[in-house]
């Protein structure tokens, strides 16, 4: 997979997600499927997206012991998605009994990656909730290289964060990065941001923009504009 913009379907129904897909008539956006929309209307909603001839990263951050996410993964790797995702707070051992519950009988998986720190996470929040007191990008970084050794494709990071990603891991391991949006929009609640140019930039691989496109008056043109300032 190449550069590419994915758009965060964060609708609560199945009949909001196709009135917004049913706008693109053209290119099928990659698209993120996320809790709400995967709590409403269960694994269904997924097969049909699939079926529409989207791309998907479903993106529902698994964090258990190893055996349950294991399990649960070996269930997601059968709707055939393009990439899921899980923390990499819940340890090595977590993050390699997912990769084995994800590899299918003929050896082929959905991309893996884990989040490090989430995007409305900052350093005082960090310190305050989590005691975690070292600097967020130092965390970030001991996070994705823990995600790197035990065998993920990438991480869910800022994209202030993936250029260092990459110096850290290489360039192969992947950065899919949340907190983007247009220079003339709003940061909603997103506090480490960043445009589609600049995190074209700074070596983002993959950019996911919800309200942004999601909520624009001309949804389309909100994605082929991203698309523009992203991948071209």
């Amino acid at each position: 997979m190449g550069k590419d913009v994915i758009v965060a379907c964060d609708f609560a129904s199945a009949e909001q997600v196709f009135s917004f897909l049913d706008k693109f008539t053209e290119k099928k956006p990659f698209v993120k499927i996320g809790m709400e929309l995967f709590y409403a209307e269960g694994p269904e909603i997924v097969r049909q997206i699939k079926a529409r001839g989207h791309k998907i990263f479903l993106d529902l951050k698994l964090h258990d012991i190893p055996n349950t996410v294991k399990k649960a993964m070996a269930v997601l790797s059968n709707l055939d998605v393009d990439i899921c995702n899980l923390h990499a707070a819940g340890t090595t051992a977590m993050m390699q009994a997912a990769l084995e519950g994800l590899t299918r009988p003929d050896g082929t998986r959905p991309l893996l990656i884990a989040v490090t720190q989430l995007t409305s996470t900052d350093q005082e929040s960090m310190e305050r909730d989590l005691l975690i007191h070292a600097p967020i990008d130092q965390v970030v970084m001991h996070y994705a290289e823990t995600a790197k050794n035990a065998g993920l494709d990438g991480i869910v990071c800022s994209p202030l964060e993936a250029g260092k990603v990459h110096e850290v891991c290489g360039k192969e391991f992947l950065t899919v990065t949340p907190g983007v949006r247009f220079a003339d929009g709003e940061a909603g609640d997103q506090k480490r941001i960043m445009t589609p140019a600049q995190a074209r930039e700074i070596g983002s691989d993959y950019i996911v923009v919800g309200r942004p496109i999601t909520a624009a008056p001309d949804p389309v043109a909100a994605y082929n504009r991203c698309v523009a300032e992203f991948c071209d």
